[in-house]
């Protein structure tokens, strides 16, 4: 009985495989398992995985059922998976040897966490991230504490999701995976977080997070922009300050409007836009109208919602929250 099951969906992975393979059965941790599940591969995957089960017997390989996907291959996974501790691995990454016994170390220490991930060094096939990428993380590196992900967690995902490992009853609490029209995993962190449960890092990089274009994320709609947007009003909806009193929604651009919407169709009422462009205070849209920063007095009731993307803008919106005497978290929330 191992206490650590590696989750490890496999869907025509051949040139990289064997080196994710390799990167967790050399872990200093060694009671471990790999549960790889094939997902109908038909690029050789399959006779990998055989010889890799042929050679360690620590790793074991489930046929994934019709239909196949990746929420099906990991329902696979965790039924077949012995430990009462669940990481994720994708079959393009790689671990660095320590990652598993950090990770279990810091869920040992603080018995009060459901679930911990690790620093990223994300990988570009050019090796050149970008000023967009080198934001995105540094911002995912710095959100290390239960407090700093719940803070951040509908920004953006705080956990990549092949970084993480969870109490197994942690995730059967919550209902599991589920199949979302969005990110099975970001929707995951958000139930956990809801439910009460805290989540943190280990201040160290221990995975090499590959961004190819064969990524699931960039070749699937559930995880396009507008649908990690759906996921959050669908969550935010589910809130009951915001069931009840409604939001007002800092940021009439493109990603407040967005926003808007997806909470209206949830039944969620929008008092108003605030915005800070001269150009729309005093205009309607979809018939909510804009005010301007100055026109903003007590918050009320309300959870104001801080809706903007432009670098630098989201934490002028924090302070100015902030110096109004809101609480992040309680009155006021970033979401984007």
């Amino acid at each position: 009985m191992p206490r650590v099951s590696i989750l490890l969906p496999v869907c025509d992975a051949a040139p990289t495989l064997e080196r994710a393979l390799a990167s967790c059965l050399t872990q200093t941790w060694r009671d471990l398992e790999i549960v790889a599940v094939d997902d109908h591969s038909c690029d050789g995957s399959s006779e990998i995985l055989r010889a890799m089960a042929m050679r360690d017997p620590r790793v074991h390989v489930v046929t994934a059922p019709d239909p196949g996907g990746i929420v099906v291959a990991l329902q696979s996974a965790v039924g077949a998976a012995l430990g009462d501790l669940l990481a994720r691995m994708d079959a393009d990454d790689a671990c660095r040897p320590e990652r598993i016994e950090r990770q279990v170390a810091l869920l040992d220490a603080q018995p009060d966490l459901s679930l911990v991930g690790c620093q990223v060094s994300i990988r570009r096939p050019d090796g050149d991230l970008g000023e967009g990428y080198a934001r995105y993380q540094e911002w995912l590196n710095a959100c290390l504490s239960p407090e700093q992900i719940a803070r951040e967690s509908f920004i953006e995902s705080p956990l990549p999701h092949p970084s993480v490992m969870m109490r197994r009853e942690a995730l059967e609490a919550v209902g599991g995976y589920q199949d979302v029209p969005w990110a099975e995993d970001y929707d995951l962190w958000l139930r956990m977080l809801a439910a009460g449960m805290r989540l943190a890092k280990v201040p160290d990089v221990l995975l090499e997070w590959e961004d190819g274009e064969s990524r699931l994320s960039r070749r699937d709609e559930r995880y396009s922009l507008e649908s990690f947007q759906r996921c959050k009003a669908h969550h935010l909806a589910r809130i009951a300050r915001i069931r009840e009193h409604g939001t007002v929604i800092w940021g009439a651009g493109l990603i407040g409007k967005r926003m808007a919407r997806f909470l209206q169709r949830e039944g969620i009422t929008i008092h108003r836009f605030v915005d800070i462009n001269p150009r729309r205070i005093g205009k309607r849209i979809g018939g909510i109208g804009v005010c301007g920063v100055d026109d903003i007095g007590e918050l009320g009731d309300p959870v104001h919602l801080a809706a903007v993307g432009q670098p630098g803008r989201r934490d002028e919106v924090r302070r100015c929250l902030l110096a109004l005497g809101g609480a992040e978290g309680q009155d006021f929330l970033c979401v984007a």
